[in-house]
C-alpha cells in the first residue's frame, strides 16, 4: 500500500496465546521470506507442514472470524495478524503456526506490530506491485446496509463508518489517511461485542480461548447483578459491572471510537487477502468479514481480468486438442446452435476456442441483413460453451455433465463481428471451482483486437449415465 521496494522482516519472532474460539494455545512465528512470495501461512504441526496462501478465494467462513482453507487445511481468526503485516508494511512474509487458530492476545494487532517492529525490516530488490485503482469497485448489500467502495486516488486510505441502532454505540467513523499512521492509530483497537452475542457464543461453546481481557463488552439491554456474576463466574473474573458509557468493566478503551478502528482494522486483515498492495480510497458503511472478503474478491478478479486484457492470445489456428467432433461428445450443443469449431489449448485454468464465422450463419439472414452483424447475445453463447468446455475440464467423466449458466455479468462489446471473421474465444477460471460453481472471465478477439468480454458464472450438474 505504498510505493517503493518490497520488504520482509529481518529476523523472525513467535507470539504465544490461546485461540478465541478454539481455547488451543498456539505458537505463531513470522518468519522472512523472498521476493513475490507474498504472506503465506504454513501449519507446523501437521505433516508435511501444508502451506495456506493469504488470498481472498481462499476464505471458506467469516461468522466469527476470517478461517482460510486451502487442500483441506484450515487456518482461523487471522484477520489481526494480517492487519499487523500489512499495516506494517510487509510484503512478504511467512505465518507458521502450530494449531488451527492464530492467537487472539489482547485482541487487537497492538502486541503483532510491536513485535513486527521489534524485529525489524529488510529492503528488497523488486518494486511492489501495487494495484491502481482506476474505476469505482463497489460491494453492496442493501438489505443490511452494508456498502464498500473503492474510489481511484494517487494514496491509500480507509474510512469507516458504522452504526448499529446501539444507544451506547451510536454512530462511529474511523479514518486512515496514511498507512504509516496504523500502528499507532488503528492496531491497538480491541474487538468488540453485545452482549447478547457473548451470551450466546459461551452457551454454545463457541468462545473457548475467550476471556474479559480481548475484547470490549457493549451492554445493548437492562442486566442484574446476578447475570453480572454469572458473568464474572463464567470467565473467571472476580467482579463485572456495568460503566455509566455502558460497557463493562473489564477493560478502559483506548480511543472513543475504539468500534469503528477495530472494523477498519479488520478491512485491513481481510484486504491484505487481494495479495498485493493497492493504491486508491477505501469507504465503507457497516463492514464485516463476509462484506470485507466478497470485496477482496471484486478486487482480485478486475486485477485477473485486466491482467488478462493485456493481449490476445497466439495459438496456430490450424492445429486443434479437439476438432468439432470431439466438441460435440462434450456439450450437447448442435448446428444452429454449436458456436465453436475447434479448441486450440485446453488445460485447467484457461481454454482457448475457434469460431469462423462465414456469410452463411442462419443468424445473418433477419439480423442486419443488409450489413451482416453477429448478435452480441451469441458472441457471449460462444464463450458459454467454451466455457462450458473449461468447466467440463474439471471432471473425469465430462460426457455425463452438464453445465448451466447461472450469471452472466459485465459484459461489454468493443467491435463489430462481420462475415470472414476468425474468432479467438478465451475462457479463464477467476477462481478454483468450488461446490460445482465455476467463475469464468471470457474474452473474444479477431486478430489482435478484443471484441467482447463478459464475466460468466456456470454450475456443473451430473445428468447423464
Amino acid at each position: 500500500m505504498m510505493t517503493g521496494n518490497q520488504k520482509t522482516i529481518k529476523k523472525s519472532i513467535s507470539f504465544s496465546g490461546r485461540g478465541l474460539h478454539t481455547g488451543v494455545d498456539v505458537k505463531l512465528t513470522l518468519t522472512p521470506a523472498p521476493e513475490n512470495h507474498g504472506y503465506q501461512i504454513i501449519r507446523t504441526d501437521l505433516n508435511d507442514r501444508p502451506v495456506i496462501r493469504a488470498l481472498a478465494e481462499n476464505v471458506v467462513e467469516t461468522s466469527r472470524g476470517t478461517t482460510l482453507e486451502e487442500n483441506g487445511v484450515k487456518v482461523a481468526t487471522i484477520e489481526h495478524v494480517m492487519a499487523a503485516c500489512v499495516g506494517s508494511g510487509l510484503d512478504n512474509v511467512n505465518i507458521e503456526m502450530n494449531g488451527p487458530e492464530a492467537p487472539i492476545l489482547d485482541g487487537s494487532s497492538k502486541l503483532y506490530v510491536e513485535g513486527i517492529v521489534k524485529a525489524g525490516f529488510k529492503d528488497q530488490q523488486t518494486p511492489r506491485n501495487t494495484y491502481q485503482i482506476t474505476e469505482k469497485i463497489e460491494y453492496r448489500d442493501d438489505e443490511r446496509g452494508i456498502e464498500i467502495t473503492a474510489y481511484p486516488d494517487a494514496k491509500f486510505s480507509v474510512d469507516v463508518k458504522i452504526d448499529y441502532n446501539s444507544k451506547v454505540l451510536g454512530f462511529q467513523y474511523a479514518n486512515l489517511d496514511k498507512i504509516t499512521d496504523f500502528n499507532k492509530e488503528i492496531a491497538p483497537a480491541r474487538t468488540f461485542v453485545f452482549l447478547h452475542e457473548l451470551e450466546f457464543l459461551a452457551n454454545n461453546n463457541l468462545i473457548k480461548g475467550g476471556d474479559l481481557d480481548n475484547a470490549i463488552v457493549i451492554i445493548d439491554r437492562k442486566v442484574s447483578q446476578a447475570e453480572l456474576d454469572h458473568l464474572a463466574e463464567l470467565f473467571n473474573k472476580p467482579k463485572v459491572k456495568v460503566q455509566p458509557e455502558g460497557i463493562l468493566n473489564n477493560v478502559d478503551l483506548n480511543f472513543s471510537n475504539e468500534a469503528a478502528r477495530h472494523k477498519l482494522l479488520d478491512i485491513m486483515g481481510d484486504i491484505a487477502l487481494v495479495g498485493q498492495p493497492i493504491m486508491g480510497k477505501i469507504i465503507a458503511t457497516r463492514p464485516g468479514h463476509y462484506a470485507n472478503n466478497q470485496f477482496a474478491r471484486l478486487i482480485r478478479s478486475k486485477i485477473k481480468k485486466d491482467r488478462l486484457k493485456k493481449k490476445a492470445p497466439v495459438y496456430d489456428l490450424t492445429k486443434a486438442v479437439l476438432d468439432v467432433n470431439g466438441i460435440m461428445k462434450l456439450l450437447p450443443h448442435r448446428y444452429p446452435f454449436l458456436l465453436v469449431d475447434k479448441i486450440l489449448h485446453r488445460d485447467s485454468k484457461t481454454v482457448v476456442g475457434v469460431k469462423n464465422v462465414s456469410y452463411n450463419e442462419p443468424y445473418f439472414q433477419g439480423h442486419f441483413p443488409q450489413e451482416p452483424v453477429m448478435p452480441g447475445v451469441l458472441q457471449v453463447e460462444a464463450m458459454a460453451q467454451v466455457g462450458g468446455i473449461l468447466v467440463l475440464n474439471t471432471v473425469p467423466d465430462p460426457e455425463h455433465y452438464a453445465t448451466y449458466f447461472i450469471k452472466i455479468d459485465n459484459v461489454k462489446f468493443k467491435r463489430k463481428v462481420v462475415p470472414g471473421d476468425t474468432l479467438v474465444i478465451k475462457a479463464d477460471l477467476l477462481e478454483p471451482i468450488r461446490r460445482g460453481i465455476a467463475h469464468m472471465f471470457g474474452q473474444i478477439f479477431v486478430g489482435d483486437n478484443l471484441v467482447s468480454e463478459g464475466e460468466l458464472m456456470a454450475q456443473i450438474v451430473k445428468e447423464y449415465e
